[in-house]
């Protein structure tokens, strides 16, 4: 398919448009056929423009989510010192104290659902670290990719958006995993339970929405 001339803007298109309506076609193009080339050509061009935008938001937001999960994470691993814990922070990150399908948290277990509805076969406990880590990454870039896609073009700057962006990934939480029986309903936890979990989840908001406006002011720059 051709792809027409380069260099065609809305404002020619408009032109176009204009000329159709005022039936003065000869003074500003040479042909019907010239004025649909023009039309075609910026159909085009701005489809490949939202699309590679889409991208870059979405690998933005991947980015953003990622560095966001650390975030969180760290905070996550100074209370755990707070309370005692006696795990390096790599080891506590890639949960090596994890040896069965029991010590999972929230993501390992849904993954763990998903695997096991997809195989059609229970999984050993030797793969339920491997399970959580995975599941837990891919929730933190997945929340973030599509943070980048939806919230990207429209909340300037985004880290405003990720304020608001923090508090629904707490929620849906809630919202979601008691259906699965994982969580219970939101009402059975305390107010300290809870407010601990949303200030991480704020956490990882907020900082994925401070990476992913950094990284779009710099690919205006």
């Amino acid at each position: 398919m051709q792809l027409g001339r380069e260099g065609v803007t809305l404002e020619r298109v408009e032109e176009c448009l204009r000329s159709d309506t005022n039936g003065s076609n000869e003074s500003i193009l040479q042909s019907s056929s010239e004025c649909q080339r023009d039309g075609t050509d910026w159909l085009q061009r701005s489809a490949r423009s939202q699309l590679q935008r889409s991208a870059f938001l979405s690998a933005g937001g991947v980015v953003a989510g990622a560095i966001g999960t650390v975030t969180m994470d760290t905070l996550l691993y100074l209370r755990s010192r707070r309370a005692g814990g006696k795990q390096d922070p790599l080891e506590w990150e890639f949960s090596s104290a994890v040896t069965g399908w029991d010590d999972v948290s929230a993501p390992g277990q849904v993954g763990k659902r998903l695997i096991e509805g997809f195989l059609g076969r229970e999984l050993p406990d030797k793969r339920a670290r491997s399970v959580q880590n995975a599941m837990h990454w891919a929730t933190g870039v997945g929340w973030g990719a599509l943070f980048g896609l939806v919230a990207g073009p429209v909340a300037r700057p985004a880290w405003a958006g990720g304020l608001i962006f923090g508090p629904i990934v707490w929620l849906s939480g809630y919202a979601v995993l008691p259906i699965a029986k994982i969580y219970e309903p939101i009402w059975d936890y305390d107010a300290k339970t809870l407010t601990k979990d949303l200030s991480a989840h704020m956490v990882y908001g907020a900082t994925t929405g401070f990476v992913l406006t950094a990284l779009t002011r710099r690919s205006r720059s």
